[in-house]
């Protein structure tokens, strides 16, 4: 009985020396977790972004169920733009409403405000989207459509959210803020503008067939997207500019929006499209050849070049 004795009271000093042994095993695994998310924070971030992914993805199920119900495409660029702004609303009513949370949510509704109604007309003209021909008669596929929009637009926002999830902060708006601000509003402008004459264009019956290449046409393939793009590295930079203090991981991570945007309009889903069914259309234009080689297909290059 006494060796039973020693020998239980043996295994149970070993279990516990074993316990204390993988305790700051275990502890090193938490703190190395912890230390990797730390770029993220607490309650304030975590619920930016958790709140704004569940509000963006909500608006996508809804629109797809409702899409795919009736057949229709017509709901699709109303809510991704509706999606922008109401994250961008919902994560700064949420924050501290310090000045550059205020100034980034601004420029980003601005811009979706925009793209909502310039869709719409777009919409509307052509009574249609050619995107989603053979596609809303199939729910499971264009359920992927929806959920890719919901991924574009919370990775496109992702300097709002970092920025309104972040008490910790530039309180001010400096030089740098205003600087990127109106490097925004010239990719606005771009933007804008760009889009406009397109829209002209294309609405004028005489120049059915044809492709466009007057205006900021004329400077670049592409002109619309390059606004775009310089629009979020605006926006990004803002956030950077507030954050970089004190989270250099967030200031870091506000650039993933940006170079998404390029990285998706250059890449997949933008200019490749437009370039191959213009090569279809008007590649043995010997007018659209020329035109193709002496105007870039992003960047502008200069006036009279």
């Amino acid at each position: 009985a006494g060796r039973e004795g020693e020998g239980a009271r043996s295994t149970r000093a070993g279990t516990s020396l074993g316990a204390r042994a993988r305790a700051p095993s275990r502890a090193m695994t938490r703190a190395a977790s912890a230390d990797a998310l730390s770029w993220m924070g607490g309650g304030a971030m975590q619920s930016s972004m958790l709140g704004a992914a569940l509000v963006d993805f909500g608006i996508q199920l809804v629109g797809w169920a409702a899409a795919a119900t009736l057949r229709t495409e017509k709901f699709y660029d109303i809510l991704g733009s509706a999606a922008f702004a109401t994250t961008a609303a919902l994560t700064l009513g949420t924050s501290a409403m310090m000045p550059r949370q205020k100034l980034a949510s601004a420029l980003a509704m601005a811009w979706t405000a925009r793209l909502g109604i310039f869709l719409g007309a777009r919409a509307h003209r052509d009574g249609g989207d050619s995107r989603f021909d053979g596609v809303k008669d199939k729910p499971g596929v264009f359920a992927v459509y929806w959920f890719l929009q919901g991924v574009w637009v919370w990775v496109t926002s992702l300097p709002v959210y970092l920025l309104n999830g972040s008490p910790g902060q530039l309180v001010d708006l400096n030089a740098v803020d205003w600087t990127l601000a109106a490097f925004w509003a010239f990719g606005f402008v771009f933007e804008v503008v760009a889009d406009v004459q397109k829209f002209a264009f294309k609405s004028d019956k005489s120049n059915k067939g044809k492709y466009i290449k007057h205006g900021l046409w004329s400077l670049s393939r592409h002109p619309n997207y390059f606004g775009e793009i310089c629009m979020w590295f605006g926006v990004a930079g803002i956030a950077c500019n507030g954050l970089a203090a004190s989270n250099p991981g967030r200031a870091a991570g506000a650039f993933a929006s940006p170079l998404f945007v390029t990285y998706l309009l250059t890449k997949m889903s933008g200019i490749p499209i437009l370039e191959r069914m213009a090569d279809e259309r008007w590649g043995k234009d010997e007018g659209y050849q020329s035109y193709k080689r002496k105007t870039p297909v992003l960047v502008p290059k200069l006036p009279g070049t």
